[in-house]
Order: structure tokens, then sequence, then C-alpha cells
């Protein structure tokens, strides 16, 4: 069982964060994956390199940390999808064509073709939070999005800097507690982007289980041993007037007992 995470970025290979996670017994192992091409990654190209490295890696789960989706009409939001209100994203998506702060304009129009390419490769976008808790089958190449941001505050950890604030220390600060709430290793020191797709690729340790609990109807997917559990936020994504609309993302939630001790 292996989830390929993705932090992305547009303007170069190095700057993409790529890591294989798989549970191993009770270890979560992390595999970072580096590729450091002299230009930047065409959509087509990542697309068929990622698409690649799953069939090679056997991972079902593809979590990228970007968005899949246009904001749609009835959603109820003023400017934004029902998940980016949830977990309060830096980029908004406003209906086709409109994205707040105008500066993600190209990382968004990226991503949303990135989810296209990857779709034209038999990949589906994560549509349901309660077929498997009735015990149908999900696709076998599913796609979800991450938002490493708001993954961080999920499991109860400071989130790290921006990358051009972000410190060696605070890459350490932000491993350790990492480590220390879940059995984690990492086959290198892993960096900025890096240890942003490894937190954000989490939650598809449990969609890739299709462990649902009980709850499932809250959004919340049950883990086995190690695997976290996972809250999924948002609407159900869905074709309409010729763009996709709304999309859910998922969060990784801290061990059981970490959470009871916040009551305590």
């Amino acid at each position: 069982m292996s989830v390929l995470s993705v932090d992305l970025a547009c303007r170069s290979w190095s700057d993409l964060g790529v890591v294989l996670l798989e549970q191993k017994g009770q270890r979560i192992c992390c595999d970072v994956i580096r590729w450091a091409d002299p230009y930047p990654p065409p959509v087509v190209e990542l697309a068929l390199r990622l698409n690649a490295l799953c069939e090679q890696r056997g991972a079902g789960v593809l979590m990228l940390d970007g968005p899949q989706a246009w904001k749609s009409e009835d959603n109820g939001q003023a400017f934004s999808r029902v998940a980016e209100r949830v977990v309060n994203t830096s980029a908004k998506m406003g209906l086709p064509g409109t994205v707040l702060p105008g500066t993600y304009e190209r990382f968004v129009g990226y991503c949303l073709a990135l989810y296209d390419a990857l779709g034209r490769l038999g990949w589906q976008r994560l549509a349901t939070r309660e077929r498997a808790a009735a015990g149908a089958s999900l696709p076998g190449k599913i796609l979800v999005e991450s938002y490493p941001q708001a993954a961080w505050k999920s499991l109860g950890i400071v989130p790290l800097p921006s990358k051009r604030r972000c410190r060696v220390s605070d890459l350490a600060e932000a491993y350790a507690a990492l480590t220390a709430l879940l059995p984690l290793t990492t086959s290198q020191p892993p960096n900025h982007n890096q240890m942003q797709a490894i937190v954000g690729g989490l939650p598809g340790l449990a969609i890739e289980e299709r462990v649902f609990s009980q709850d499932a109807s809250e959004g919340v997917v049950a883990g086995l041993g190690s695997i976290p559990e996972t809250r999924i936020v948002g609407e159900p994504p869905r074709w309409v007037d010729g763009y996709w609309r709304e999309g859910f993302i998922a969060l990784p939630l801290p061990p059981r007992e970490r959470r009871m001790q916040w009551l305590d």
C-alpha cells in the first residue's frame, strides 16, 4: 500500500516536493524523490512522470497540493469553494476564470491543467466520503487534493514558515514534532517542499486502505495501525457548464490518544 504525494511548483523541477509514502508494518516509510531537470516542468510531462511513478511503485492514490476545480454558483460561499472556506486556503477559487489573490493565477492554471492531464491518463478525483462505507469499491487511480498548511494545524503541529523564511532549525523542529507523533521515517533528510509533501500525503494512506469509519458521513476516514485518521472536507467534484467545480480536501488527524490529551 503506497501513496504518492506532491507539493506542486511550476517554475522548476527542483521546486517540486515528491514523496512516496508506504505503510510497512507499524511504520510509515517516506521515500524522497528528487528531480532536478534544468527547465520548468511542463504539465503533460509531469503528469506522465507521476503516472509512471505510481505504476512502478504501486501507488493507487495521488495527492496534489493545488486546487482541482472552480467554485460552484450555489455553494453558499461568496468567493471560494466550500473546502477552501473550511481550511482557509491562501488562494480562493471563484467562478471560472477568477482567482483571489490574482498573484496565484499562474499556479492555479497550472494545477487545473495537471488534474486534467492526469484525468486523461485514467485518474479520477475523489468523489465521495461514503462509498467505501457502503461496501462499494473506489477507483483504482484516485486524485486527492491536499493542503499542507492546514494539515500541520490539523495534527496539532506548528506549520512550516514559508519557504523563503524557513530556516534549517524550523525544518528540524517540524520533523521532530511529526516523528514524535507518528512512527515515520524518511529515506533522506527532507527539504521544505518534501516536508510539505509528507504531511500533505498522510491522508492518502487511509484512503488507499479504503477503511471508512462509521461516521464517514461526517468526513472522517479511519486508519489502521499507525495510519492516521483522515478528515475529508468540502463538496463532491462535479462537471458543470464545461468546468470542474468544488472537490474535497483531505487532512490528517492526530492519534486518538493525543486528541484525548487535548481535552484533559
